[in-house]
């Protein structure tokens, strides 16, 4: 029923589309035969969002993976830098999360690792909503931030690394078996904000798969028992995603680019000393707009590698053929 829905909703979308083109058109005839300038402006105006429109919903149509419409998880690490690089990974979760919030998510914070002196070491957000991980997806991969340090008293220019990694959360329609002998189960105290917040018991669970070396840690409930059920969910998540990989040829190097978070493998760099620009270095996408894009204006990068993905696969497949 949701991939029902999901399907007449884009049908429908591109049949407005054409009626109030045709519409647009008529009226554009009209108002040239007759002379009208006001009339003709506004069917110009109309005609821009429409193409507007249409532009939008050529980007959900290459949301047709398997898992595209599924809610997912998404995993921040600081690498490279040191204190420098913990408040880099910070920074990301925040920008990921303004991102969701401005398009009617929800985010969830799983799990996270205080830095030794700021920002944090790790974090786990779950963000809901229809084709998050259709958008997300193309996040995955090495993050390189430029600036000056707030942490060097000298006032100069550091290069720190962190990486985030992206899989879908898995429903009740996909199957996924989990040897209980081949995961490892580990118990601990979670970390908080202090206070009345702080857990007096090892309620967080920590996961790993033993013949993948896939480790995933919950700590967002006070309940162990939660705690371990959702970090379950999670390991099959990321198996399947695993599965994915080696199965989609578009995805070619996202485990390479989790080996090592620093030099030689960003997907991104954003350099805010001397010069402010922001740039994608998989698909030439820039802006200068460094503020707009760290309070989560990610939507022209996204697009851009959703379809540069999806073009690939496609050009992969008529070689094959």
């Amino acid at each position: 029923m949701r991939e029902r829905t999901k399907l007449s909703a884009s049908i429908e979308a591109v049949r407005t589309i054409e009626r109030e083109h045709a519409d647009t058109m008529e009226l554009a005839e009209m108002a040239e035969a007759e002379g009208e300038a006001a009339l003709l402006d506004e069917a110009h105006a109309t005609m821009q969002a429409l193409q507007k429109r249409a532009g939008q919903a050529e980007l959900e149509a290459l949301l047709s993976g398997e898992a595209d419409g599924n809610d997912c998880y998404i995993e921040i690490n600081s690498g490279a830098g040191g204190t420098e690089s913990q408040d880099w990974a910070s920074m990301l979760v925040r920008m990921y999360a303004r991102w969701a919030n401005a398009h009617g998510y929800q985010v969830e914070e799983l799990e996270h690792q205080d830095g030794d002196t700021a920002g944090i070491k790790s974090a786990t957000l779950l963000i809901k909503g229809p084709n998050a991980y259709g958008w997300l997806k193309t996040e995955a991969g090495v993050h390189r931030l430029v600036r000056i340090s707030p942490f060097d008293s000298n006032a100069r220019r550091h290069t720190s690394f962190a990486s985030a990694w992206v899989y879908p959360v898995i429903d009740q329609s996909i199957e996924i078996e989990v040897n209980d002998k081949d995961v490892r189960v580990d118990t601990y105290r979670a970390s908080g904000a202090g206070g009345q917040h702080i857990n007096k018991t090892d309620s967080a669970v920590r996961l790993t798969h033993m013949p993948s070396g896939i480790v995933v840690a919950c700590q967002s409930e006070r309940s162990q028992h939660k705690n371990r059920a959702t970090a379950w969910d999670m390991l099959r998540a990321r198996l399947y995603e695993r599965e994915l990989q080696k199965r989609e040829a578009a995805a070619q190097a996202l485990e390479d680019q989790k080996t090592e978070i620093g030099w030689g493998r960003q997907i991104r760099s954003y350099v805010l000393q001397p010069y402010q620009m922001v740039k994608d270095l998989r698909t030439g996408v820039e802006t200068s707009d460094t503020g707009g894009v760290l309070d989560g204006d990610l939507d022209a990068f996204m697009a851009a590698s959703l379809a540069a993905r999806v073009g690939g696969e496609a050009n992969e497949i008529a070689d094959i053929d």
